[in-house]
């Protein structure tokens, strides 16, 4: 008989999860709390890490023809000098690709019959046979294991540690889309501009459009910049370099996506008998390396693996946590340090934090991006798509 998963949480984390478990024979089932299905979300960069594990979900190269290739990111100053290139080496790759539309690729990569929409988790039980997730429409629903893809605010991570809280970075965060009709003003790689009233990025995606963002210190939840519109972000960055103050412009009739920016700190353990913690609910990162989703593409691959290699699903997972904790881990700690270099404010420590990012050798910077890169699921994974069928038999 196949073993039954239940899976909290229908965004790329639960989808990437479900398309792993699916190849290897597994019955699954996503229950998402929301109603339906809405295009929502701005850009998001997929790392060569995540690239590959999508090569091992089977839908890399729908990805790439949606996406746009993005070789590096060059960081400026407020007036536009130079500060440090990072150019992805060969044989790394990123692309962008607008959130939704991953989205969609993922969600099309699952089996029909899959996705339960309007189902909000709201208490769960486990025991020796399995376990039943409640919902707040009174329905349950009953499985083998069960995986918490739900989120930094996962309600079953809340209920598992109820002490972890959540952990603000001390700055604010917009994000938006525009299309620009000059392909002229569309640049050809990711920009990050730092200053001392914010940081600003640019990074170009297909079909003529650019998704930005903005990030400011600011008290958490504040009630003036949840209040802001893009004629106030204007006003806060019009003095920066071009094309900053056109961008926000042009952004007057598009919808923004304002949030804190928030993780939490890092978990002892991410196995519960029956129930696995992954994505934002196990290890939420701050976005200063554009880590979060790759993450969560990792974690499925990794997953499926233990899984098709562990006849117990206990091994299976404690083998997934003894894999995932460190990485995630140093991952996270360091994304949160560049944030705090990145949002300095105080006009000498920007003028000495610049002259040090001049000087950092390239060598340095190519070694941060090949931990994070350099991830050979083959050697030590397995490849998944190539044994389907090896696989697709029933579970015992």
């Amino acid at each position: 008989m196949r073993k039954k998963v239940i899976i909290i949480g229908g965004g790329i984390a639960g989808l990437s999860a479900a398309i792993a478990l699916q190849k290897l024979g597994f019955d699954v089932n996503i229950y998402e709390e929301y109603p339906e299905r809405k295009p929502a979300g701005a850009g998001i960069v997929l790392a060569s890490n995540a690239l590959k594990g999508l090569d091992h979900l089977g839908i890399y190269q729908q990805v790439k023809n949606h996406g746009r290739s993005i070789h590096g990111l060059t960081l400026l100053s407020e007036k536009g000098k130079h500060l440090s290139k990072q150019t992805i080496p060969s044989p790394f790759e990123q692309i962008s690709i607008h959130r939704a539309d991953l989205h969609l690729l993922l969600s099309s990569a699952v089996q029909p019959d899959t996705v339960y929409m309007g189902k909000k988790c709201i208490h769960f039980e486990q025991d020796e046979t399995g376990v039943t997730v409640f919902f707040q429409d009174h329905s349950k629903a009953t499985g083998d294991f069960l995986l918490a893809t739900d989120g930094i605010h996962s309600v079953i991570r809340k209920n598992l540690l109820p002490s972890t809280q959540l952990r603000y970075a001390g700055y604010t965060c917009w994000r938006g889309v525009i299309t620009q009709s000059n392909v002229n003003c569309i640049p050809e790689d990711a920009t990050e501009t730092w200053g001392i009233k914010g940081r600003f990025g640019i990074v170009p995606l297909p079909n003529q459009q650019i998704y930005w963002y903005a990030l400011i210190n600011a008290p958490y939840q504040s009630a003036q910049y949840s209040a802001y519109q893009a004629k106030d972000l204007f006003e806060h960055f019009k003095d920066y370099h071009d094309p900053i103050p056109s961008i926000l412009n042009g952004n007057a009739n598009n919808k923004m996506i304002h949030n804190d920016i928030i993780d939490i700190p890092s978990l002892q353990r991410f196995a519960f008998h029956r129930i696995l913690l992954m994505g934002d609910a196990a290890h939420a990162i701050t976005p200063n390396l554009g880590q979060g989703a790759c993450q969560a593409i990792e974690d499925a691959v990794v997953l499926a693996h233990c899984l098709k290699n562990n006849p117990s699903v206990h091994k299976a997972f404690s083998e997934f946590e003894a894999k995932r904790l460190k990485r995630t881990e140093t991952i996270s700690r360091y994304s949160r340090l560049v944030g705090k270099m990145a949002q300095v404010d105080n006009p000498f420590l920007s003028l000495l934090r610049n002259t040090l990012l001049k000087r950092i050798p390239k060598s340095v910077n190519r070694k941060q991006l090949e931990y994070l890169y350099k991830v050979d699921f083959n050697s030590h994974l397995g490849n998944i798509t190539n044994n389907i069928e090896k696989t697709q038999g029933d579970r015992s």
